[in-house]
């Protein structure tokens, strides 16, 4: 899995987080500690899918296009990276006589496409408000000395 997921949620909860606010590239980046360009690049395809809008200019930036409630994680995920549980590289070749060399990427393809489905099903059931809501959660914990959160 590519790490544009993860960035992506942080920057979208951000923005949730800070209602009725604008944040540049350079304020997400510094929050997610990442580059700016790496931030716009994602904040393009966010703004693509409609979770963010932009404004242009002096006191511009990325503002929060949706409600946290109704943004689930599968969205974002499809948005962002979906299908790239699969490698880039199966191992095995086709042309092979051998059972094993032959059908390995197959069967992998397989194993893949239903832990993809298995994973969007588990991100369906969750939503920005959820992010939120477990962030909350730490600053409690944090505040109790807790360093855990436990489900």
């Amino acid at each position: 899995m590519r790490s544009e997921f993860t960035v992506a949620v942080h920057c979208l909860a951000l923005l949730a987080y800070l209602p009725d606010h604008r944040a540049s590239s350079e304020l997400l980046a510094h929050n997610v500690s990442t580059n700016p360009t790496r931030i716009r690049k994602i904040m393009s395809t966010l703004k693509k899918s409609s979770f963010v809008k932009t404004k242009e200019g002096i006191g511009g930036g990325y503002e929060l296009n949706c409600q946290p409630a109704e943004v689930t994680l599968a969205e974002v995920y499809r948005a962002i990276c979906g299908g790239t549980l699969k490698p880039h590289w199966s191992s095995g070749n086709p042309e092979e006589k051998c059972l094993v060399s032959a059908n390995m990427a197959l069967v992998m393809d397989g194993f893949f496409r239903e832990a993809e489905l298995h994973y969007e099903e588990y991100l369906e059931r969750n939503t920005l408000q959820t992010v939120l809501e477990r962030l909350r959660q730490c600053q409690q914990k944090t505040a109790r000395g807790e360093t855990h959160i436990h489900e």
